[in-house]
């Protein structure tokens, strides 16, 4: 792992300057009038009814419910949230063994478009602990290219490698969970990236590739805690995360509200489906999970203003505390 590890490290340069000619720059755009209306409703669905959260939150954190709820209602997002067509999830991660949740349609799911190939991801990773796949420079440089410049070939080329079959299982494992039908649904990936047939579809909405913020929220947090596959890989999987090629939404809002901060992400982009995760570790000590998942025209713009509105909440709620 440690050759695979340095090797990466030699090449980050080269790989940033290449994909970055082949990234797609979402154009900014007005974010769309709305009318001032109530705060959104905290929906816990998709969360108390999870067989094992662990330490991760099984309820919202008042406080932090609160400022989000406020600032849905001031930045004119409520419409977004009760029209079903934004989902916003934060949880704060300053305490990591005191996680503190908060959401919107948390449980919802979405079309997630590439978001999703973080399930094929943990799946390699899961297929590598168990000594089913190596780590072999080839999957790394897959890795890379899927999660950093979203390449839909390198993700098909690691979806068949794994198996569709397997990464279901992998989702719906009793350790992970990601994917639970009873609970309302989380991340799926039943399509290979590209014109090939699905494989299945989502069993409760029918979507390809669909994610609920809160199991993408669980995905970062478990890797904060170094407990996605074995604690060894972690670092490795937090650093393909790292150097995102694709400078949108989260990354971009970022850019001017805390220039600063690492940021540990991956997104997705489908016509009108635009959807942004992240672990964001700002410099002053204080570290969140972000997730939006969105349906409409301008949700690029839209998750670009979120995430500043959510770093915003996050500096807020630890200068009430202090």
């Amino acid at each position: 792992m440690n050759i695979v590890f340095f090797m990466r490290r030699a090449v980050r340069s080269f790989s940033i300057v290449f994909f970055a000619a082949l990234a797609f720059l979402q154009p900014p755009l007005a974010l769309a009038q709305q009318s001032s209306s109530n705060a959104a409703p905290s929906n816990l669905s998709g969360v108390t009814s999870l067989k094992s959260l662990g330490e991760f939150p099984a309820e919202a954190d008042n406080t932090l419910q609160n400022m989000l709820n406020e600032s849905v209602a001031a930045n004119k997002l409520a419409n977004y949230i009760k029209g079903n067509k934004l989902s916003i999830t934060l949880v704060d991660i300053t305490d990591l063994n005191s996680p503190k949740l908060a959401h919107a349609n948390g449980g919802t799911s979405f079309y997630a478009a590439s978001l999703p190939k973080l399930a094929i991801m943990l799946a390699v990773f899961e297929e590598v602990h168990q000594d089913n796949l190596s780590l072999t420079p080839e999957i790394d440089t897959a890795l890379v290219n899927m999660i950093r410049h979203s390449s839909n070939r390198d993700a098909t080329y690691l979806y068949e490698l794994v198996g569709a079959e397997r990464i279901a299982e992998i989702l719906q494992s009793e350790r992970y969970q990601f994917y639970d039908r009873n609970a309302g649904g989380g991340l799926w990936v039943g399509k290979p990236y590209g014109k090939k047939p699905a494989w299945k579809r989502d069993p409760l909405t029918n979507f390809s590739h669909a994610a609920t913020g809160i199991q993408v929220a669980r995905f970062y947090y478990m890797l904060q805690r170094n407990e996605l596959t074995d604690p060894d890989y972690c670092p490795l999987i937090k650093d393909i995360l790292s150097d995102s090629a694709i400078e949108h939404k989260f990354v971009k809002g970022l850019k001017s509200e805390n220039p600063t901060a690492e940021i540990f992400r991956k997104s997705g982009t489908w016509r009108t489906y635009h959807s942004d995760s992240a672990i964001i570790e700002s410099e002053n000590g204080h570290k969140y999970i972000a997730v939006a998942l969105s349906n409409m025209p301008n949700g690029s713009a839209v998750l670009e203003q979120v995430i500043k509105y959510l770093d915003r909440i996050v500096e807020e709620y630890h200068s009430a505390e202090s």
